[in-house]
C-alpha cells in the first residue's frame, strides 16, 4: 500500500530516478543519444559564433579598408548550420523516444507480470501509480531534451558569460545574480506541479471510468433504458472539474512567481541596454562591443532560462518518472517459491483451518475451513452469495495467501510451489470470465497457447463445449473477430467487421478454454452453466460429468442440481463449513442443504 502521505507530496527521493532513466535511455539507443547530444553541442555553439562574427564584421565595417569578405561567409555558414542542426534534433530525438517509449513499455508490464496475486492490482493508490507510470513511459524521451536543453544551455551560457567578462565583470555578475531566484523558484514550482498530478490522478482515473460507461458498448442498453446518461455525465463533469481546479490554483501560482521573474529580467536588461549605450557615448566600447553586449546579455538571459527550464523540467519529469520506477521495483505481493514444477496430484488438495480476510480492516470471509478434495474425486461447494465460495477459489489458485492455516497440494504448502507451475496444473471456468476481443481461434487458445499450433485439437475443445457448430458458421470461422470494437487482421478493407457473441455463447467459449487445459490436474468449475438456458446447462453438465470423469475437479453452483452428482458436497456458510456428504446424506440429514434443494425443486415442480 502507499502511504497517505505520499499520496499528499508525490514519491519521495527523485534523485534516485536520474541514473535509472538515462540509463534506460543509453540502453535503448545508445548511438542515436550519442548524435543527439553533438548536434545539441553544435546548436548551442553556433549563437556564440554568430555573435562574436557579428561583433567582428561591425567592427570591420567601421574601420577604413577593412576586410569582411571571410567574415560574411563564416556567417552564411554558421547561419546555414544553426538553420540545418533543429532538424536533426528533431529526426533524432523522435528515434530516441521510440527506442525509450517501447523499452520503457515492456519493462513496466514485464514487472506488472511478476506480481504474483491480486492484492496489488485490487489497490486503488497502485492504480493510480501505475497509471501515471503509463503515462511516463511516454514521456521517458523528454529526458533526453531535458539533457540535451541542460548541456546546450551550460554550454551556451559559458560561452556568453566569458563574452560579457571580457566586456564588463560587474555587469556579467548582475545579469548572473538575477536569474538565481528563477532557477531556484522553477524548481520548487516543478516539485509542487509534480505532487498536484499525483493527488488529482484519482479524479482522471474515475473520470476515465465514466467516459468508458458512456461511449462503451457493454452499458450502453441500460444507461438508454435507465435514462442515467446524463446522472454518469454529471458525474464524469465534476471528476473533471475537480481535476481543474486544482490545475487552476497551481497554473496561478506559477503565473505569479513567473511574472515577477520576467519583470526582473526585462530590468536587467534595460539597465544594460543603458550601461552599454553610456560606455559607448563615452568610447569605453565600440560600435561592434555594443551588439556583442546585446548579444551576450539576451544570450545570457536565454541561456538561464533554458538551463532553468532544463533542470525544472528534468525535475518535473523524474518526478514523474518516480512512479514508473515505483513500479518496476516494486516487490511481488506475495512471496514465490523458485522456479520450477508443481508436482503432479496423487493425493489430493487440503485446506487445513483456512482463515482469510482481505486486510485487517475487512471482516473474515473464511473462518477455518478445513476441506480435502481427493485425487481423481469430484468435490462440489455450495452456498449462498457471499459466502466465501469465490474467495476460497482465488485461494487454491494462489492469488492470495491464507491469513491463517495451509493449503496442501499433495502434502506440499502451496506457498513452496512456484506459482506460475502450481497454476500451470490447474484448469478453471470462472463465472465471470473473460471475454476476449480477439478472434475465436485466439479466444480458445488462450487456455493453452501451444494449441495455437494444432488447430484440430482447438476444435476438439470447441466440440466438447458445444460451440464448434457455431464457430464454423461465422464469416471466417475461428479466424472470426469476436469484436466489433475495432478491425482484427491485415486487410482493413474487408467487410467483415466482427461477431458479437450472446452471453451463453460466450459461457460455452469459455468451458472449451478450459477444456483446452485437459491434461491438468485439478479443474475448477464455478458456476459454469450461469450463463445458459436449462437444455444448455443440462447438456454442458453432461459433458463436463464426461469430462472430469477420473479427474480431480471443484465445482461450485447455485443450482444444487447440477452438483447432486459429486463424489462430495460441502455447505459453506459465513466462512465455514457447515455440512459435508453425498447427495443422499446431506438430504437424509435435513440441514440448510436439504432445505436450499427441496426450495429449487420446489420452484421447478410450481412452475410445472
Amino acid at each position: 500500500m502507499i502511504p497517505e502521505e505520499d499520496r499528499r507530496v508525490g514519491p519521495r527521493e527523485p534523485r534516485a530516478s536520474a541514473a535509472e532513466a538515462l540509463s534506460l535511455i543509453w540502453r535503448a539507443a545508445s548511438a542515436n543519444v550519442s548524435a543527439f547530444l553533438l548536434v545539441t553541442l553544435a546548436s548551442a555553439a553556433a549563437p556564440i559564433a554568430t555573435a562574436w562574427l557579428t561583433k567582428l564584421v561591425i567592427d570591420r565595417l567601421t574601420t577604413p579598408d577593412g576586410a569582411v569578405g571571410g567574415l560574411a561567409l563564416g556567417l552564411v555558414a554558421t547561419g546555414l548550420v544553426a538553420a540545418a542542426l533543429p532538424v536533426a534534433v528533431q529526426y533524432l530525438r523522435a528515434q530516441i523516444g521510440r527506442s525509450a517509449h517501447l523499452a520503457a513499455t515492456e519493462r513496466l508490464f514485464v514487472a506488472a507480470g511478476r506480481q504474483v496475486g491480486l492484492r496489488t492490482f485490487e489497490d486503488p493508490a497502485f492504480q493510480d501509480r501505475l497509471r501515471l507510470a503509463q503515462d511516463g513511459t511516454g514521456r521517458i524521451a523528454e529526458l533526453v531534451d531535458g539533457s540535451g536543453g541542460a548541456l546546450g544551455g551550460a554550454l551556451s551560457l559559458a560561452g556568453f558569460v566569458g563574452s560579457l567578462l571580457v566586456l564588463s565583470p560587474p555587469m556579467t555578475a548582475v545579469v548572473l545574480l538575477a536569474a538565481l531566484p528563477a532557477l531556484a523558484a522553477e524548481i520548487v514550482l516543478a516539485r509542487r506541479r509534480s505532487g498536484v498530478e499525483w493527488g488529482i490522478e484519482q479524479y482522471y482515473r474515475r473520470e476515465y471510468f465514466y467516459s468508458q460507461l458512456l461511449t462503451g458498448v457493454a452499458a450502453a442498453t441500460e444507461i438508454r433504458l435507465f435514462g442515467i446518461g446524463a446522472f454518469l455525465r454529471a458525474r464524469m463533469i465534476e471528476e473533471r472539474r475537480s481535476a481543474n481546479t486544482a490545475v487552476q490554483r497551481m497554473d496561478l501560482r506559477e503565473l505569479r512567481v513567473q511574472g515577477g521573474l520576467t519583470v526582473v529580467s526585462a530590468l536587467v536588461a534595460g539597465a544594460g541596454l543603458w550601461w552599454a549605450v553610456t560606455a559607448a557615448r563615452r568610447g569605453d566600447l565600440s560600435i561592434g562591443d555594443v551588439s556583442m553586449f546585446l548579444a551576450a546579455v539576451v544570450g545570457v538571459q536565454a541561456s538561464l532560462g533554458a538551463l532553468t527550464s532544463a533542470i525544472s523540467g528534468g525535475q518535473a519529469r523524474l518526478l514523474s518518472f518516480a512512479h514508473y520506477l515505483a513500479v518496476v521495483t516494486a516487490e511481488p505481493d506475495l512471496p514465490a517459491a523458485p522456479q520450477g514444477h508443481a508436482p503432479r496430484l496423487r493425493h489430493g488438495v487440503e485446506l487445513r483451518d483456512v482463515w482469510f480476510r482481505y486486510s485487517d480492516d475487512h471482516p473474515w470471509v473464511l473462518r477455518g475451513v478445513d476441506l480435502t478434495i481427493p485425487h481423481g474425486r469430484a468435490v462440489a461447494l455450495v452456498g449462498l452469495n457471499g459466502a466465501g465460495k469465490t474467495t476460497l477459489v482465488k485461494l487454491l489458485c494462489r492469488m492470495y495467501d491464507p491469513t491463517r492455516g495451509q493449503i496442501l497440494w499433495d502434502g506440499v504448502d502451496l506457498r513452496d510451489i512456484p506459482p506460475d507451475g502450481l497454476r500451470e496444473r490447474i484448469s478453471a471456468v470462472f463465472q465471470d470470465h473473460m471475454n476476449y476481443d480477439m478472434t475465436a481461434r485466439d479466444n480458445i487458445a488462450l487456455g493453452d497457447l501451444t494449441a495455437l499450433r494444432d488447430p484440430a485439437r482447438i476444435e476438439r475443445a470447441a466440440a466438447r463445449a458445444g460451440i464448434h457448430d457455431k464457430l464454423t458458421g461465422l464469416p471466417r470461422g475461428y479466424d472470426t473477430p469476436l469484436t466489433r470494437m475495432f478491425v482484427i487482421g491485415t486487410d482493413k478493407d474487408d467487410p467483415v467487421t466482427g461477431v458479437v457473441l450472446s452471453g451463453g455463447q460466450w459461457q460455452r467459449l469459455a468451458l472449451a478454454r478450459a477444456f483446452i487445459r485437459s491434461d491438468r490436474d485439478l479443474m475448477i468449475l464455478d458456476e459454469p452453466g450461469s450463463g445458459l438456458d436449462p437444455e444448455a446447462e443440462h447438456e454442458i453438465h453432461a459433458r463436463m460429468r464426461e469430462h472430469r470423469e477420473d479427474r480431480t475437479s471443484l465445482l461450485i453452483s447455485h443450482r444444487l442440481s447440477a452438483v447432486r452428482d459429486a463424489d462430495h458436497i460441502a455447505v459453506l456458510d459465513d466462512g465455514r463449513i457447515t455440512e459435508h456428504g453425498s447427495h443422499d446424506v446431506l438430504l437424509t440429514a435435513g440441514g440448510s442443504y436439504a432445505r436450499l434443494f427441496r426450495l429449487q425443486a420446489t420452484g421447478y415442480q410450481e412452475a410445472l
